[in-house]
């Protein structure tokens, strides 16, 4: 496989499971706000804001210059799910903690993945 298809590859699998993600953060509304611990006016906003970030995964996937924008939302992502997980500035249950490490954890592997393969695509052209 190319680095330039892992790359497009790589940006449409991380489109795909921040879709979900989104979509199970809407299902689950005030349920899933009083699990985790997050006020339940954020479980919107923050649903919407993952099928918005999807949507710009996906459409990056198939742009002919690959953003590098990517890189940074990722990383920019991880770095406040991580603070939110440890600051106690949300009232955050066990699962709640959970959950926002393993958002982080996702996006912090395709942040480095993404990475790793633009440079490796610039280095073959």
């Amino acid at each position: 496989m190319s680095q330039q298809r892992a790359l497009r590859v790589s940006l449409r699998v991380d489109g795909m499971g921040t879709a979900i993600f989104g979509v199970l953060v809407l299902a689950g509304g005030q349920r899933l706000a009083d699990v985790i611990g997050v006020p339940g006016s954020w479980i919107v906003p923050i649903g919407v804001g993952m099928l918005g970030g999807a949507v710009l995964l996906l459409i990056f996937s198939g742009h002919p210059a690959l953003p590098r924008v990517a890189v940074a939302v990722n990383a920019g992502s991880g770095v406040v799910m991580v603070g939110l997980a440890a600051s106690g500035v949300l009232p955050l249950t066990g699962l709640g903690i959970a959950f926002m490490l393993a958002g982080a954890a996702w996006v912090a592997t395709f942040a480095i993945l993404v990475l790793v393969l633009l440079r490796r695509a610039e280095g073959t052209r």
